[in-house]
């Protein structure tokens, strides 16, 4: 089928089947996107890190963990290095390159830990109801009592410094909010017509919670990940800035903050850099999900 037919059946009025209806609505969902110019600078900032981060080894004009003392602490432009070098001679640039690949990685990690942990504990608490709700709830009480960064650093120093203890960390600290909001889409749900009609043909608990209440949260969920990736990434930066993190010689850009601190007045590029890709990062994160959630919440339509 030709392109024109392909629009005309994405954007058919009564969809011929669940594949269809599902696809149709992705599409006019990125029709609705698109038409947002700040939500699409917010995903080409994005494409680039995931293309930095894929071909980092291509892009990288120099070894990021490569030293070279008799160089150290150049300025921006000079002696072959963009960005300037570190106090230890490293190219920056290459060091910002290469730290591209481990922010995604947090971000990745964290964005499949927490929104499944929250997901599942908050259909499960809103489904089931009585003691469960009450003992969940509390237990996500319990978490949300405590700010996000003290609560990662109380875990991380249980558990010991390192980037997967500080995922680990960021992820037991994040899944609260998820959880609250998918007990609030579930005690929406679970007493409509449509979940009654559902139980009354004999579905289980569980079927209806994972084929039915699941896919129904899903939307919510997504633009509410997206919006928490700046968090996340600021979190991670701060773990690292205190040496909880990613320790050296990774490239981490909350570790490459905290080693340019000392040069700030004389060598401002040292930590100026890393911190300006943490901004630029985080505020193409939710300049998306402000998009999204203009895109995928159907309470917004008409509005």
């Amino acid at each position: 089928m030709n392109d024109l037919t392909l629009r005309q059946w994405l954007l058919a009025d009564a969809p011929t089947s669940r594949r269809h209806a599902r696809l149709s609505s992705l599409y006019k969902g990125w029709l609705t996107l698109r038409t947002n110019s700040m939500a699409m600078v917010g995903l080409t900032i994005l494409v680039l890190l995931v293309f930095t981060a894929v071909f980092a080894p291509v892009l990288a004009p120099h070894d990021p963990f490569s030293q070279d003392l008799a160089s150290r602490l150049q300025p921006i432009g000079t002696g072959g290095h963009l960005l300037g070098t570190d106090s230890l001679g490293r190219d920056i640039l290459s060091r910002l390159i290469y730290g591209a690949r481990i922010t995604l990685y947090i971000v990745a990690l964290v964005a499949l830990i927490a929104p499944v942990a929250g997901l599942l504990v908050g259909t499960v608490a809103g489904y089931a109801g009585g003691w469960t709700d009450v003992v969940l709830m509390r237990i996500t009480d319990i978490f949300l009592a405590f700010p996000r960064l003290v609560l990662a650093l109380a875990f991380v120093a249980a558990l010991g410094a390192g980037i997967e203890n500080a995922v680990l960390a960021i992820s037991l600290t994040a899944w609260p909010p998820y959880a609250r909001m998918s007990r609030a889409e579930t005690l929406t749900i679970r007493s409509t017509d449509y979940i009654n009609a559902i139980r009354l043909q004999g579905a289980g608990p569980l079927r209806i919670i994972t084929r039915h209440i699941w896919p129904l949260c899903i939307s919510s969920l997504i633009v509410r990940v997206t919006l928490d990736m700046a968090g996340i990434i600021l979190a991670a930066a701060g773990l690292g800035f205190l040496g909880l993190g990613a320790q050296p010689p990774s490239p981490e850009w909350g570790a490459m903050i905290s080693e340019g601190r000392r040069f700030i007045l004389d060598h401002w590029w040292v930590a100026t850099v890393p911190g300006l890709a943490i901004f630029t990062v985080s505020l193409a994160f939710n300049l998306l999900g402000d998009g999204l959630r203009d895109a995928l919440d159907p309470k917004d339509d008409g509005q």
